[in-house]
Formats: C-alpha cells, structure tokens, sequence
C-alpha cells in the first residue's frame, strides 16, 4: 500500500488513531492513484495490483488475454463444493476520461477533505466495489470461513467503451464456459436517500456510425427509445441516409436488443438469498432497470442472473462527472454489506440439477 500522501490524518475523516486510517481506505486510495484512464488506460499497472492482491489473499489468479493487450483478470476462491455453479463479483478496471479544469482535487490523487469525501475518479464506478469485493473476501478469509460454492473475482476491461475487447468477447471463450457460473453481482449506481438501488436489467445500447460524405454539420442527440420504437428507428436512420444520397451509409457499433431481465421474485434461490440478507441488515432496496448499460448484459444474454448493485446510499450520483468522491464511511459500510451477501450467495443450497 501506498502511504498517505494527504498529511498526518490522511486528510480529514474519521480515523482509528492518530495518523493512521483504515487500511481498506488506503487500499481504495491507492488503487485510484492507478490511471486506468481512457484512450489509454494502464492495464498493466491493473493487472500488477490484482497479482499482488491475489498473493495477499492466497488465491490463485488466471489472466486471460480476450484481445491483444486486453487482460480478464479472475481471482478465484474454490468451494467446498466446486461442481455446483458459481458466484462472480464482477467489476471493471478502466474509467472514463477527465477534464481536469473542472475538479477541485486531481482526479488521480485520491485527496480525502475533512469530511472523509475521497476525491477520484472512479471513486463511484467503479474502484469503490472492487476493493469492497476483495476486502469483504479478505474478512471472510481470515474468520476462517470457507462456503459451498466457488467464488470468482472478476476484473474486466474496457467496459467504459462497449466491453467489446472485454465481456462481450470473454462469454464465447472457453474460460467463461470454466467459471461455472450461477449468479453474477456487477456494479449499480449510487443513491442520494438511504435505500440502496439494485438493478435487475438495463437499456439496450445503439451505438450508430453514419457516414456522410460533403460539407459538417451540426450533430444531435437521438432521442430515448423503448425496444419497439428502435425498431421503427432504424427504417427512419435508412430513409434518411437514402434521401441523402446513395453514397450515404450507416453501421452499428454495437446493437443490442436482449430483453432478458433477472428474477426479482421471492421464489428464485439467488433473489431471496440477497433480498432476504438485505432486509435482515435493516437495508432498503429499491428495484430499477438500469438506466445505461453494463458488462451485466452480456452475461443476462447468456441467459445467466445477474444483479448490478453498489453499495453507496446517501451519496449523490457522480459517476462520470466531474469531482466525483465517495465518502469513505459509506465505502466502508459498503464492505460490511459484501461480507453479509457473499456468503449468503455462495451458501445457496443445491439448485435443481446440482444434486
């Protein structure tokens, strides 16, 4: 870990003694520093920090190379009962570009004010989780806990840009196949109240490259769109490239029209285990679609469950804007969260078909 670099206090916050923090935080901290950012985000620098992670842990770790220079990193926690189906806490490592300008902290330096609010971006999508996955594993660990079934640690990239050279392609390689997989955690959103958003499906993304030839113009925005009206949206995209000319083309960079959606019923084993964890910590859960995309949707079109879910309540949106932070008391008790739902998840009894 990196030392604090904030002064004696780390820079404000609640701390357990003078001139010390909680060593999650500075985790957290350290792994902001990284600058996974794009156009060019150091992968390496990623894949470094989770080898000496899985080291501390005493958990293997595999490196699978979907693209060249595009590293799905898996830190894996053998269960008693390997042959039944998986739990994975999925996370990214990439995080979208800055403009410096506009932050009050450099958005690499994880500054912590006197409020405890780290600075970086990241801070909310989504460093925070990793490391709440790998110290809620940490905990568990070290109490001497062991569960039923396998947990896998995933680390993807590119997810910030369409995932295409990172879950879109990792699904179809035979190492997806190997996980096994039962349940997928990935990220969500934060919430200003003090419920906490789970997201059980999300927006399909069209991302649309239309190749106009002659003099620029002005670029608009295309309007919301439920699955139907896209449908009607693409004859209108051709009507209007053939109105502008026969040298006028269009293509998707990513088109998706999956509709599957994650069981939020009581009755389904993966469901109840999390909602039922949740409400015995007093935790309110909110139920929404997600309102962008995740790497979430690829494993939803694999036809496997998967929840997108960040522990961070009372806490403004900011993923993606500018002076995006986390209060390192929410991070924290986000942990805490993580240690009550992993091994809820990783304890589910037999599914039809395990026996």
């Amino acid at each position: 870990m990196l030392p604090d670099k904030d002064g004696p206090n780390g820079g404000g916050g609640v701390q357990n003694g003078p001139g010390t923090e909680d060593p999650s935080v500075t985790l957290f901290r350290e792994y902001l520093r990284l600058k996974t950012v794009h156009p060019e985000p150091d992968y390496d620098a990623a894949v470094r920090f989770l080898e000496r992670i899985a080291e501390e842990l005493a958990l293997p770790m595999k490196k699978v190379e979907v693209c060249p220079g595009r590293v799905v990193a898996i830190i894996t926690w053998v269960g008693s009962r390997p042959e039944l189906k998986s739990v994975v806490l999925n996370s990214h490592t990439d995080v979208v570009p800055v403009y410096e300008e506009h932050w009050k902290h450099d958005p690499f330096a994880a500054v912590k004010d006197e409020h405890g609010n780290i600075y970086g971006r990241g801070s909310q999508d989504m460093k925070c989780v990793t490391i709440q996955y790998i110290e809620a594993i940490r905990r568990l660990k070290a109490a001497g806990k062991r569960f039923s079934r396998t947990i896998h640690l995933t680390f993807f990239p590119d997810e910030e840009v369409g995932g295409h050279k990172g879950m879109e392609t990792f699904v179809k390689h035979p190492e997806f196949q190997k996980l096994n997989i039962g349940f997928a955690l990935d990220e969500g959103l934060a919430n200003p109240t003090n419920a906490y958003t789970v997201f059980y499906g999300e927006r399909n993304p069209w991302w649309i490259t239309v190749r106009c030839p002659g003099s620029p113009g002005h670029g608009s925005r295309f309007v919301e769109n439920t699955a139907a009206e896209k449908l009607e949206f693409e004859v209108k995209i051709k009507a209007w490239c053939k109105e502008a000319g026969e040298d006028v083309t269009y293509d998707f960079a990513q088109k998706h029209m999956d509709q599957n959606f994650t069981s939020t019923e009581e009755s389904d084993p993966w469901w109840h285990a999390f909602s039922s964890t949740c409400k015995a910590m007093n935790v309110t859960l909110k139920k929404e679609i997600f309102p962008a995309a995740t790497d979430s949707r690829f494993i939803r079109e694999e036809g496997l469950p998967a929840i997108g879910f960040s522990p961070m309540n009372l806490t403004p949106i900011l993923l993606h804007d500018h002076n995006e932070y986390l209060n390192e008391q929410v991070f924290l008790r986000g942990i805490q969260v993580y240690e009550r739902l992993v091994p809820a998840l990783a304890s589910v009894p037999p599914l039809s078909g395990e026996e």
